[in-house]
Parts: structure tokens; sequence; C-alpha cells
């Protein structure tokens, strides 16, 4: 018992030769050592990173909203026009497979398109009348 007494004197914690205490441990007591890391398989590091991203996900999102915000808008008004397009020319084809419609819608541009030229363009004065119409609506556009 003598020897064990002995050997428990022997260890000086302070002491800066042969063995050291631990950083932060009282002199006469034990150190608690760090819990021992767990080997993780290859299934639990990928169930950590998927729990990570989806942990910070919502605030990438807001950032990348924020950061992003203009051309997300002109983006999203491009793809609005590319559908309002595809979705007229479906209606103009779906009005051109009816029977009469085509071909009425024909001669009623026919009809419109020869009133105008007797109506502005043979003479010159209606030219000129045609003229001053379109500098007038110009103007009311325009502001001046």
């Amino acid at each position: 018992m003598e020897a064990n007494v002995q050997q428990s004197e022997a260890v000086d914690t302070t002491s800066t030769n042969g063995i050291e205490a631990l950083e932060g441990s009282v002199p006469g007591t034990q150190p608690l050592l760090p819990p021992a890391n767990q080997p993780q398989n290859k299934w639990q590091q990928i169930g950590t990173q998927i729990s990570d991203f989806l942990a910070n996900l919502p605030d990438k999102t807001v950032r990348f909203f924020v950061e992003y915000n203009q051309q997300i808008i002109t983006v999203a008004f491009i793809i609005a026009a590319i559908i309002a397009l595809k979705l007229v020319l479906a209606v103009l084809d779906a009005v051109n497979d009816i029977p009469l419609i085509y071909p009425t819608f024909e001669l009623i541009g026919i009809g419109y398109t020869t009133w105008f030229v007797f109506r502005y363009l043979l003479k010159t004065s209606t030219r000129q009348e045609l003229a001053a119409q379109i500098q007038s609506i110009r103007n009311e556009m325009t502001g001046s």
C-alpha cells in the first residue's frame, strides 16, 4: 500500500517534464478526456449533410430571392409573355379550324384594306389628312 501512495505522490501534475497535465485540469484530480469520436459510416455522413442542407434551406432561399429579385421578375415576365403568345396562337388555330370563320375573316380583312386604300391613299388631299391625323396621335402620345 505504501508503494501505491508513494507512486501517486511522485506524479506531479504541474511539472513540465515527462507527463504533463491537461489544460484546465485542477492538480490532484483526474482530467476528463473528450469523448471518443464514433466512426460514422457513409450513409450517416450523407444523412448529416442532407440534414444540414435542409436546415439551412430557408435562409439560403430568402437570401437568393433578395439578391436576384430583379432578374427573377424579368425571367417571370418573359415566361409569362411566351405562355400568353402560345395561348393566343392556340386560340387562333382553334378559330381557324371552324369551317366558315376563316374565310369570313379573310373577306373582312380584304374589304377593310380596300376601303382604307380608296379612302386615304388615292388622293393627295386625303393622304395629307391621314398624315395630319397620325401626327396628332403622335403628339398626344408623346405629350408635345
